[in-house]
C-alpha cells in the first residue's frame, strides 16, 4: 500500500491526495471488477507483501474513465482536468485531440458564464466577489492557453 500510496502522491498529490485507508478497499473494488491483479508473497523476515497489475481490462477501463464527459460544475473541474491530462499519455493521438478540444471547449463555457456573472449588472456582487470572477476569469485564461499549447504539441507528434 505505501508504495502505491507514494506514487499517487508523486504524480497526482497535486490535485488529489487519497487517504490510506481509502486505497485498499478502491483496490479491492478494482481487483473484484478484473482491473487489477493481486499477487502475495512474504518476505524473507516473514513480512506479508501484495503486488497489485493492472489488466488490459483495467487499462481499458481507465481509458474508458479518462474519455468520460467533462463535468459541468466548475469547483470539480480543475482537479478532473488535471488528472485527465497527467493520464492522456495512455491515448492514442486522436483520442488525446479530441480530449483537449474537450476540455478547452467546457473551460471556455466556465470562463463566459464568470464573465457573464461579472458583468451583469443586476447581479449584486460584492467587492470580494468580483475580485475573485475576476481571478476565475484570469485562471480559465490562462488554462485555455496552456491547453492551446498542449493542442500544438499533440499535433507535432
Amino acid at each position: 500500500m505505501y508504495k502505491i500510496s507514494k506514487y499517487i502522491k508523486d504524480y497526482f498529490g497535486a490535485y488529489i491526495t487519497p487517504s490510506f485507508g481509502s486505497i485498499k478497499p478502491a483496490l479491492k473494488i478494482l481487483e473484484e471488477k478484473g482491473y487489477v491483479n493481486s499477487r502475495k508473497t512474504l518476505s524473507d523476515g516473514g513480512k506479508q507483501f501484495c503486488y497489485y497489475t493492472i489488466t488490459q481490462s483495467g487499462r481499458e477501463n481507465l481509458k474508458e474513465e479518462i474519455l468520460k464527459p467533462i463535468s459541468d460544475n466548475p469547483v470539480q473541474f480543475f482537479a478532473n482536468v488535471n488528472i485527465k491530462i497527467t493520464c492522456a499519455s495512455m491515448l492514442e493521438k486522436q483520442e488525446v485531440a479530441d480530449l483537449l478540444f474537450n476540455i478547452k471547449s467546457t473551460a471556455m463555457n466556465h470562463k463566459f458564464q464568470a464573465e457573464k456573472i461579472l458583468n451583469d449588472e443586476y447581479t449584486p456582487n460584492t467587492f470580494y466577489g468580483r475580485v475573485i470572477l475576476d481571478n476565475t476569469i484570469k485562471q480559465y485564461e490562462n488554462f485555455i492557453d496552456f491547453v492551446e499549447s498542449l493542442e500544438k504539441e499533440n499535433g507535432n507528434n
